[in-house]
């Protein structure tokens, strides 16, 4: 019995395996992380000119993290040396690409024409999109617009052709919406992910579906990629070997296979039916962000009302009267009506927006990643002005008296009339690209750089007032925190992981305490700044004491957490709102940081959180859920 067990398996394989057309064999690599004066350079075009030696190669795939930091300056010398392939080859972003990109992630999409990728070959559907979140420090998430293109990609494809997927991320609980996305796959034939970001060759599992992530070029001293194979409907990987360990240039070696895996013409999977159970959110029952049911051991927070937006949303959702008003990332400005969430009208740039939109009186000001600052009317949304800059515009404005002040990618910050648009002052020769909200009063505007520095500039003319900087990798600036300013001090966090006390008037640094990143929010009465760290927990300290003093620290039990989103506070002073990048609101309180109750909102961070009147709170999530909360 056994025996006609193990013949009839072997034949139901033998039927399943995948009625491949010709073998295909392709380079892969992943995290390159190009920049200006690396050795990762030679590196590259070392595999290139190897690949190129290789005729019977056909195409090459490359796996995110093409750059170090997403600068334009990074992508150019990345395309010239890739265009040095003399086959084709796809390319998908990662997160390096998306975080830090002067240009809000358009130059990518301009430079090589695409964010996402669908190709057949031998047989085989070959898909590739983008993994953000954009130009925001937190875990991964496939963008909503990405996730509808894949949908409609499995949709259309034939049941019974396989599929390989290939995104820069591990799709398990690396990325938010891994559940999302691996249902969507199953939506059809899909066989295998191939993903990168660890920098080294692994096998894994998702939930049943195959997957590796590939090596980077440079492991060490030694220099290689992989080459793949699907022959017979068999994928094989191996590694090529171009420097060995002890840096030592060799003859090209092609090891073993480290992976192989049978390819079949019938889907093997289903989409798991559980996810929608009794669950508002389509979370897995096992979601590990916080615990589906939060939300009805705290039943005294409620939704009033909930907006899906088609993409993902970048920036914070502000109160305009009788409107609420956003942006998306596919470059929509928009106003909802406030009591119930309703669109009322949209603008639309030629760029993806980031930016914050800003108001004072009928007007409101926002950036675009197209290079304009743009003025709309608060009623219709209809253009008033715009104002050319020569880079993409990330930063969220601030109007004080009637002048907006905004930072922008090309080195230049500037104060602009807003009833006008005329040009107040332009200050150039920032040495980083802003993407920050300034602070602004009468004595002065401070916002930092992805250059390491913050500056202090007179509101009046902009001349330089003092500059202040961050030691070290360019990744610890001051560019995404919130500055807030109290008792004649400027107060900041950095991903560094420390909280700063700065002289508001000379920019001397008069403490410094670990803990933080870049998330702080200031008491209505000045008195307190709440200060949210990477490891579970938030901290309280006095302004008015001359050294750092802790009132209090408080372990909520949010976990590891990265998002940027500043901290609120409730008018009354009473609460202290902390966001997550998972999509979870805690409320704490102000007093003694003891917690008052937890919400979950969204799977994906949330952007901001702005406190109304009558125990009402507005948020954005980054996987475009705008929502008005009562507590």
């Amino acid at each position: 019995m056994k025996r006609f067990y193990l013949l009839f398996l072997a034949l139901a394989t033998a039927l399943s395996a995948t009625a491949q057309t010709t073998p295909v064999r392709f380079a892969y690599l992943s995290d390159i992380h190009i920049c200006e004066g690396s050795p990762r350079i030679d590196n590259l075009l070392r595999c290139i000119a190897d690949i190129n030696s290789q005729p019977d190669i056909q195409f090459t795939l490359f796996g995110g993290d093409i750059t170090e930091f997403g600068a334009d300056t990074e992508i150019a010398m990345t395309k010239e040396m890739l265009d040095r392939l003399e086959h084709p080859y796809w390319i998908v972003a990662g997160n390096h690409d998306a975080k830090w990109s002067e240009s809000g992630c358009n130059t990518f999409a301009r430079v090589y024409g695409y964010e996402q990728f669908e190709f057949d070959a031998g047989g085989i559907k070959f898909l590739g999109c983008n993994s953000g979140p954009n130009m925001r420090m937190a875990p991964a998430l496939l963008p909503h617009e990405s996730l509808m293109w894949l949908d409609s990609i499995m949709t259309a494809t034939p049941k019974n052709q396989p599929v390989i997927f290939v995104n820069h991320y591990p799709q398990d609980t690396s990325i938010l919406n891994y559940f999302q996305v691996m249902n969507t796959l199953k939506k059809g034939n899909i066989q295998l992910l191939i993903g990168g970001h660890w920098h080294q060759n692994r096998a894994l599992n998702y939930e049943g579906v195959p997957g590796i992530l590939g090596r980077s070029p440079d492991r060490g001293k030694e220099v290689g990629y992989n080459i793949i194979d699907i022959a017979d409907g068999v994928f094989t990987a191996r590694e090529r070997i171009l420097v060995d360990k002890e840096g030592n240039p060799v003859t090209p070696l092609t090891r073993e296979p480290w992976y192989t895996q049978q390819l079949t013409d019938t889907p093997q999977y289903e989409p798991d039916r559980a996810a929608g159970r009794d669950n508002p959110y389509g979370l897995p029952l096992n979601y590990p962000f916080v615990k589906f049911g939060v939300n009805r051991e705290f039943p005294q927070v409620t939704e009033v009302w909930r907006s899906q937006d088609e993409g993902d949303i970048g920036c914070a959702a502000v109160p305009a009267g009788k409107l609420v008003l956003y942006a998306n990332e596919a470059g929509a400005v928009k106003a909802l009506d406030s009591r119930t969430g309703r669109e009322v009208w949209r603008f639309t740039t030629e760029g993806k927006v980031f930016s914050t939109p800003a108001v004072w009186k009928n007007r409101v000001v926002i950036g675009s990643t197209d290079g304009y600052i743009y003025c709309l009317s608060l009623k219709n949304g209809k253009l008033r002005w715009r104002h050319r800059c020569d880079k993409s515009v990330l930063a969220s404005p601030v109007i004080h008296k009637g002048i907006a002040y905004v930072g922008s990618s090309d080195h230049v910050f500037r104060a602009l009339k807003v009833r006008s648009g005329r040009l107040v002052w332009a200050r150039d020769g920032i040495a980083g690209f802003v993407e920050c909200k300034p602070y602004v009063d009468d004595e002065q505007v401070v916002f930092g750089d992805w250059a390491n520095t913050l500056y202090s500039l007179d509101p009046r003319t902009g001349k330089v007032q003092w500059t202040w900087q961050t030691k070290g990798s360019r990744m610890f600036s001051p560019a995404a925190v919130y500055p807030v300013k109290s008792h004649g001090k400027i107060f900041l966090v950095t991903p560094e992981r420390k909280t700063y006390a700065l002289d508001a008037r000379t920019g001397e640094q008069l403490w410094v305490h670990p803990g933080g990143r870049e998330s702080i929010a200031l008491s209505p009465d000045s008195a307190t700044i709440y200060v949210k760290t990477m490891f579970d927990s938030v901290q309280a300290y006095s302004t008015t004491a001359p050294d750092a003093q802790l009132r209090w620290e408080t372990r909520p039990g949010f976990g590891y957490e990265i998002a940027p989103t500043p901290c609120a506070c409730s008018a009354d002073g009473r609460w202290v709102f902390v966001p997550t990048d998972k999509g979870n609101l805690f409320c704490l309180n102000a007093k003694d940081g003891s917690l008052a109750w937890i919400h979950k909102i969204s799977v994906a961070m949330l952007n901001s959180i702005v406190p109304l009147p009558d125990d009402r709170l507005l948020i954005s999530t980054m996987d475009g859920v705008v929502t008005l909360l009562q507590y």
